[in-house]
Formats: C-alpha cells, structure tokens, sequence
C-alpha cells in the first residue's frame, strides 16, 4: 500500500526546522574533521635528530598549528618547516613558516614553496624525521614541475583536467607525472630520514596513493595511464611534456623501491567520519539517518537524480527509510563544464536535485564542500527547500537554463539560499544531506 506520511503522522516533525537541522548536520560533520580533534593522536615522537614539519593542502596550516601545541603540551623543542596552503586558508603559526598559493591552477607561489619543501626533504640525514601534513588541495600546491616541464605546461593541463569530467583518480594520475615531488617522490628525496605523513583524506576510498597525488607513498599508476588519461578527455599535452614522458626518469616510484621503507602514513578523517557526525545530530533530533555511501563519484547532476529518486522512494513508501529521515553522502563529484556560469560541484548537484524534485512536498537538501569553497566560488554549497521553484519561476530564473549554463551558484545566489562559510581549514570533500520530512514539516 502506497504510503502517504511519516510515520509519526501528522506531528511527525513538528517544532522541527528542517534547513536549521541541515546546517547543523554540516557544522557537525566539518567540526568533526578539523585538524585539532583529528591531529594530535596521529603525532610519533620526535626523533633522535632533527623533525622537520612539512605539509601542503587546504588543512595544511591549521595542521602545523596543531602539531605546534601538540609538541608544546608534550614539552618537545618546538619543531621548523614549511607548509603551503591556499589563498585564505593560512593560519598563524610560531615556527614552522605558512605559504599561501594558488588553487586550483598552480601558481608561483605554489612551485617556490614546491622547491624549499623539497630541499628540506633532501637534507635530512639517517636520524630525522620528516613530518608531512597532507590534505586535499595538495596536488596544486606542490606545484614542482619535472625536468623541461614549465609552469605554464602544468597550468594548461590542469585547466584542461578540471573543466574535462576526470575523476579526481585520473586526474592525479597525470598530475604525478609531471612532477618531482608527486607520487613518492617526496618521501624519495628524504631517504634514509623516517618519513611519517598523517593525512586528511578528499578522495573517495582514502587511497593515499591519490590524496595530494600521494607525495609520500609508492605510486601504482604509470606514464602510460597518464597519457591513457590525457587521451580519453582530450586534454592536449604540450611538447615538453610528451618528451619527459619518454624518459624512463619520468616514472615515480612503485612499491618495494628502498626509498620508501621508511616512509610511514595515517589517514586521520575522511568524508565517513564526517557522515557518521552528522548522522548523529539527525538522530538525535528524532530522524533516522541513512548513509548512502561515503564514496560517490560521477557526473554532479547525474548523481543528484539518483538521491531525486531515491527521495521520492522515501517519502512514498517509506524505503529505504521512514520519514522523517535523513539520506547522507560523501565523495567527489566531477562537472564537465560546457556553459560560462559560475557554479561548483555541490551548486550544480542542487540545482539538478531541485529541477528533478520541482518543489516535492516535505523534502529539503543541503550540498556543500566541507573545505568551504565549492570549486572556485566564495560560497561552501547551497541548500533547497520547497518552494524554491516557485520562487525561482516567480523571478524568472529557468533552473534547466542555470543547469545548461553550469550556473549553480548563480542560481542560488539570486534565490538567497548559498550556504557561506568561509574557508573551514579541512577538508574531506563533498557533503550532502536530503532530508525528508513528517507532514508537519
């Protein structure tokens, strides 16, 4: 028998605010993550000889300033190094130096901060440690372009990567093959120093070979896969790299290589943590929380009419859970940009989501990036609500159009619901939340 309500009735939600409760889930799921709470277990001890502290990734300063009071409320001599971090993402800190550069497009900046990291690596000895705080954003960061590779060659095939439709695998993949310090090269360059690298995970599966393009572990991809990729999605690669290519030097490191016994990683939060957050803060207002997967991949609009879907399933027949409820997911998803509007992964998921559930009763989403910036946007994300249709038809916004144009944030933006929260200094990737609630709501 078709079902027509939550299971609680008409009081099934009542007194409950449903866009309240969804930034709460989201505050939860990033406070969850954030480097002070993830940090500090995952620290060793310092070593005999020196600790040098390094890092790159949008969590990279707010990292080091955890490892500072870690080692000063463990009475260790304070540590020196250098991180890199996005524009806006940098944090004070008292010895080890922060470096902001560019991202998504490697900058100067990025390839300068690149090379000192690198020349610290080299210059460790038998006795040091090389501390390495890694997180998403990474693989911009540490922009080291390999032997006749120039800056403006790894520029073009990012550009080119980012706007393609390749997965964040594929494209870090090319990415470590255009590199002297991707792909194990790092922690290469540190041997015979302990390498311990402790990592916040963006990636689906928390894969440390592809977080930041892996800088510290052995590499599994190969040239070949990397022109595999660049030829699957057309992106045109310049003269200087095809000859590295050639070069049998182009190859990172692969597992067994003595470069790499003593290199070490911990992954310490990822998008699971952060679902498993925020499912507690629905349960504990009385929804029951399912997470869908922690690892969703492919095409922004393409996976938003499967939570369309699978959100009507819920509030018609209560599966796969009763309302009210709360479907949760993480992952990365990828856009393959074909207008010129402003607009994000987690923008252009909502606005497929909205187009599909076109106002559905009872039912509300957030989509937001847990690192604060979906894509190259100020915003986090957006949330939905019923009535956001009408709204939009009412102004004369066609959301089919907005989603022709890959325009999510400028959609969201004119209907005042964008989601804003600054950059969070973590990052574990996409977060959404469909929330579907009691008739009360």
């Amino acid at each position: 028998m078709e079902r027509t309500g939550g299971p609680h009735g008409a009081s099934g939600t009542a007194g409950q605010d449903p866009e309240g409760l969804l930034r709460r889930m989201f505050a939860a799921a990033v406070d969850s993550v954030r480097a002070d709470a993830c940090v500090p277990p995952a620290l060793p001890e310092p070593a005999g000889g020196r600790t040098v502290v390094v890092g790159a990734g949008k969590a990279a300063a707010a990292m080091a300033r955890a490892v500072e009071r870690t080692w000063s409320a463990r009475g260790h001599p304070p540590p020196d190094g250098v991180v890199v971090t996005r524009y806006g993402h940098g944090v004070d800190c008292r010895h080890i130096e922060v470096i902001e550069a560019a991202h998504p497009v490697p900058d100067a900046a990025g390839r300068k901060a690149a090379e000192r990291i690198l020349a610290l690596a080299a210059g460790l000895g038998g006795e040091d440690l090389l501390l390495c705080l890694v997180s998403g954003g990474g693989s911009a960061l540490l922009a080291a372009p390999a032997p006749g590779v120039t800056l403006d060659d790894k520029q073009a095939i990012n550009r080119a990567l980012l706007a393609s439709g390749a997965n964040i695998t594929e494209m870090n993949t090319v990415r470590k093959h255009l590199s002297r310090i991707k792909g194990g090269r790092l922690a290469a360059a540190s041997h015979p120093a302990r390498c311990h690298a402790v990592l916040l995970s963006d990636v689906p599966g928390d894969d440390p070979a592809t977080i930041a393009s892996g800088p510290t572990v052995a590499d599994p991809t190969t040239v070949a896969d990397a022109r595999q990729v660049a030829e699957r999605y057309g992106v045109p690669i310049p003269d200087p790299v095809a000859a590295w290519w050639e070069r049998g030097e182009s190859e990172t490191p692969k597992a067994g290589d003595p470069s790499l016994a003593r290199s070490t990683v911990e992954v310490v939060a990822n998008a699971q943590r952060a679902l498993e957050a925020a499912a507690r803060v629905a349960r504990e207002a009385g929804f029951e929380a399912l997470i869908l997967g922690d690892a969703i991949e492919g095409e922004a609009r393409e996976a938003a009419l499967v939570h369309a879907g699978i959100a009507r399933q819920a509030r018609r027949w209560g599966q796969p859970a009763r309302p009210p409820c709360v479907l949760l997911s993480g992952g990365e998803t990828t856009v393959t940009v074909r207008g010129g509007g402003r607009g994000g992964r987690n923008a252009e998921f909502l606005l497929a989501l909205a187009a599909a559930l076109d106002d559905l009763p009872g039912v509300f989403a957030l989509a937001a990036d847990t690192d604060g910036i979906d894509g190259t946007e100020s915003n986090a994300g957006a949330v939905y609500r019923p009535g956001l249709m009408a709204q939009a038809h009412a102004r004369g916004l066609d959301p089919r159009a907005a989603l022709a144009a890959n325009d999510g944030y400028g959609f969201f933006a004119a209907l005042g619901a964008l989601v804003e929260t600054g950059p969070t200094l973590t990052n574990v990737n996409d977060f959404r939340a469909v929330l579907v609630a009691g008739e009360a709501a």
